[in-house]
């Protein structure tokens, strides 16, 4: 019998998963340096940290949701952790969140006002058009579920999988927690706070993205769900990312098939209009098709009984 070898799918997943084992590596180190460092050091250090959270999200968090990296439970699972705690956000809840996403597809809201999808610019917008992308980008990350009722969430389904949801967020306390007690006695209690607001800010490049990655799209046709980039060297560093029409099209293509895929429906997508933008998705702003997309303003409010009325 032929031996196995220890990936699920690719031998090529050997990339993202060390990326993220030093991503997470870069963390206590920078910890370490931090007395040796200035002040401009360390808010460099932590822009780049920033982005690079929205990159894993974007990357290595979201391949790995579609497409375990293992052949192994066990190292798919501490795999899971090793993103939860470069990332300070539980991957098992990003999972669970994400198919949300995929399950609805960037839908809009039905006649009760609710989407499917979780992460739809469309939920809070109005009159059937996306919100601004300022409060999407900024505001997305508190609209969350605690992660209790998360883990809830997926235990109705899958008990194992809300306890390992349970576990990597308990990790992040222990491990955040811990660094933060060093930092007391060694005057670093600065370095949790700031790197816990990179973390939100790397999430508010992933909401950046996603905005763009569905700003333009058709959610009543699965062929123009999302909407794509082919701008070269963001796919690259992005695990091909910019593929995001033919992604939410078929979510189980591998990210080294993705060039194929597009080769494969490219004559359907043209025909059905799929949306394509030129920069990556998180400057998206930058090309000038997205700004003919209308987007919602916020609802007057109701005006007082008797202020039509003329007042002498």
């Amino acid at each position: 019998m032929a031996r196995r070898h220890a990936f699920k799918v690719s031998r090529w997943d050997a990339v993202p998963a060390a990326l993220a084992v030093l991503q997470l590596a870069l963390v206590p180190v920078f910890f370490a340096v931090w007395p040796q460092l200035t002040w401009p050091s360390r808010i460099a250090w932590l822009l780049v940290y920033a982005f690079s959270v929205g990159w894993n999200l974007n990357s290595v968090a979201h391949n790995f949701i579609h497409n375990p990296f293992f052949a192994s439970a066990r190292l798919n699972r501490l795999m899971s952790l090793t993103i939860t705690l470069a990332l300070i956000s539980p991957q098992t809840m990003y999972r669970y969140i994400h198919l949300k996403h995929h399950a609805g597809n960037a839908d809009r809201p039905n006649e009760n006002g609710v989407t499917i999808d979780p992460l739809s610019i469309y939920q809070h917008g109005h009159e059937g058009k996306p919100e601004p992308m300022l409060s999407y980008v900024f505001l997305q990350f508190f609209r969350d579920d605690d992660p209790f009722e998360l883990a809830r969430r997926i235990g109705e389904k899958r008990p194992l999988e809300a306890k390992q949801a349970l576990f990597e967020f308990w990790s992040i306390i222990a491990l955040y927690g811990a660094l933060l007690v060093a930092g007391v006695f060694t005057g670093r209690w600065v370095f949790v706070p700031l790197i816990v607001a990179g973390s939100y800010l790397g999430q508010c490049v992933s909401n950046l993205c996603g905005y763009y990655e569905h700003l333009g799209g058709n959610p009543d046709k699965p062929i123009a769900w999302g909407v794509s980039t082919y701008e070269k060297v963001y796919n690259w560093v992005f695990l091909y990312n910019g593929y995001h029409a033919e992604h939410h099209y078929r979510p189980k293509v591998h990210w080294t098939k993705m060039t194929a895929l597009h080769r494969d429906i490219a004559e359907e997508q043209r025909r059905e209009g799929v949306t394509v933008i030129g920069p990556a998705h998180f400057l998206g702003f930058l090309d000038p098709s997205t700004w003919q997309v209308p987007t919602a303003k916020r609802p007057k409010a109701a005006r007082p009984r008797g202020s039509d009325e003329v007042t002498s």
